[in-house]
């Protein structure tokens, strides 16, 4: 009973994931067809899609940094911000809520695990010495990003920025780096693509700055994973079983 009572909640977390990575499909195809014809100097129909503004989190930092300091915000990009500031509250109240539900490059990164699980057998688990100075990356991404984009700027100079012409077309620039990439582009994303089907969540365990931050708030969150310490006999059953390898026991 308590075994199937687990199903629907599965099921509704994949559903989740799959309607939330159609909806970034499909912004994405609006988007390339708005900017490719642009890129070209021809007019288009099709209209920007904000929902693009997601994948520029650099710039969503910097401009929630000038909002907090005064200076309200920004024209250029707003729905970065305003995606932004939903996954720190979401992730604030239930750790993990972005990451595990809504995050469209862990959902890849999780079905990549899965099938590299169901090709070969089973996926590899780094040892705790090597787990956790691997697991430091992540945190160490984050703290440049946030010290070089947004800590060291002062709100002027995170303002010119974000006026600058390089930001205003910034999604329109990832755009042609995914569609005319360069060499050690395809090469790095292939490094990805065979480490995800090898070692289970590589990119969210070990690479993601934008996991490390939501993953810092989460840890105050007040709906997170947790024992029940009074039924717990501690068998670590728990810990074993979760997909995630999070401390369950602990």
């Amino acid at each position: 009973m308590r075994r199937n009572s687990r199903f629907p909640v599965i099921r509704t977390r994949r559903i989740v994931q799959v309607a939330f990575f159609a909806l970034v499909v499909v912004i994405g195809v609006q988007f390339t067809l708005w900017a490719l014809p642009q890129l070209g100097g021809r007019t288009t129909t099709v209209s920007r899609p904000p929902g693009v503004e997601g994948f520029l989190p650099i710039s969503a930092l910097m401009s929630l940094r000038l909002a907090l300091a005064g200076g309200g915000i920004h024209p250029v990009h707003p729905a970065a911000l305003a995606i932004l500031v939903a996954a720190l509250v979401a992730s604030a109240i239930v750790a993990k809520s972005f990451c595990s539900l809504l995050c469209p490059v862990g959902a890849v990164s999780e079905w990549l695990g899965r099938a590299g699980a169901r090709l070969l057998g089973t996926t590899w688990a780094p040892p705790r010495w090597l787990d956790i100075p691997l697991r430091s990356l992540k945190y160490l991404l984050l703290a440049f990003f946030a010290w070089a984009g947004v800590i060291a700027l002062a709100p002027d100079a995170i303002a010119a920025f974000l006026d600058s012409p390089y930001n205003r077309v910034a999604d329109v620039k990832m755009l042609v780096f995914f569609v005319s990439p360069g060499r050690t582009t395809v090469a790095a994303l292939g490094v990805l693509v065979i480490g995800s089907l090898l070692i289970r969540d590589l990119w969210c365990r070990y690479l993601c700055p934008y996991g490390a931050l939501l993953g810092l708030l989460g840890r105050f969150a007040p709906l997170r994973v947790t024992r029940d310490a009074a039924t717990c006999i501690d068998c670590r059953k728990c810990t074993t079983a979760c997909p995630a390898r999070l401390p369950v026991h602990t």
